[in-house]
């Protein structure tokens, strides 16, 4: 599986990358005499619309690999803040206990409560659509995934003996959490990071279906979802490979993150 998802992750970062190199057209550029051009390789299709083109001669195939820059980078912006602030927030709780623990899990708990698409589209509604919003409503959306596995794992990393002996030579608190507790913690972080890549690609696509995502022209998969849900009877690839880019890639996400998951966890080292 890490092998697959590798392949497929890799391939989705070159295209976002290499956009401008393997587009054959600019994304945003109309052409009203090619309106609705089919894939290649069906009846009247040509190699200069690889893919087809949509309703306003768009052509969908740069439209794809361009959408694939905003996913990626929301998706990778939005879980490494949220990473950072759950890691943070779940080593002061876990190591440091008592009040603290109890305050960050109520918070934690108060974030959980809130239906998340419901409560990404508040908060979309209220800043506005634009990128740099949609990184801290997804973020905003993840951290707490973090905060409750790195707690636990704080829970029972500061009451093992080589923290303690740690503590009785003097180390600050500080020091031995960055130093010895966030190293322990660090695997599971890293498995976590992956599945919410995907599952904020997923959100992300949705908000962006529902126009509350980057503000046009910006190509986006879940735009052109929306852009072909009308034309499903007479240009059906309109929709289909932004369905099939967003389902590809989730696949190959979630197969790397198992994948690390067998990887990173030594229970699990010895099975496979």
């Amino acid at each position: 599986m890490l092998d697959v998802g590798a392949l497929i992750v890799g391939l989705v970062i070159v295209a976002a990358l290499g956009a401008p190199l393997l587009a054959t057209t600019d994304p945003v550029d109309q052409d009203l005499t090619v309106v609705l051009k089919p894939p290649f390789w069906l009846e009247d299709g040509s190699l200069q619309h690889p893919l087809g083109t949509d309703h306003l001669g768009r052509d969908v195939y740069s439209r794809l690999i361009y959408g694939a820059r905003i996913s990626l980078t929301i998706s990778a912006l939005a879980a490494l803040i949220g990473a950072v602030v759950g890691v943070a927030a779940g080593l002061i709780a876990g190591y440091v206990g008592g009040r603290v623990d109890a305050v960050i899990m109520r918070i934690v708990d108060l974030n959980l409560a809130f239906p998340l698409i419901l409560l990404s589209l508040a908060v979309v509604a209220l800043l506005g659509a634009n990128l740099k919003n949609l990184v801290i409503v997804m973020a905003i959306t993840t951290w707490m995934i973090y905060a409750r596995v790195v707690r636990g794992l704080s829970l029972t990393l500061r009451d093992q003996e080589f923290i303690q002996a740690i503590r009785a030579l003097g180390a600050h608190d500080a020091r031995i959490i960055a130093r010895h507790v966030l190293p322990n913690v660090f695997a599971p972080i890293v498995v976590i990071w992956t599945l919410e890549v995907a599952r904020v690609i997923l959100m992300e696509s949705a908000l962006s279906f529902l126009g509350l995502g980057v503000p046009p022209p910006t190509p986006t998969w879940g735009r052109m979802l929306a852009e072909g849900r009308d034309y499903l009877t007479v240009a059906g690839w309109i929709s289909i490979f932004p369905g099939l880019a967003i389902m590809v890639t989730v696949l190959g996400i979630n197969f790397l993150g198992d994948g690390l998951r067998d990887l990173l966890d030594p229970r699990l080292r010895g099975q496979m």
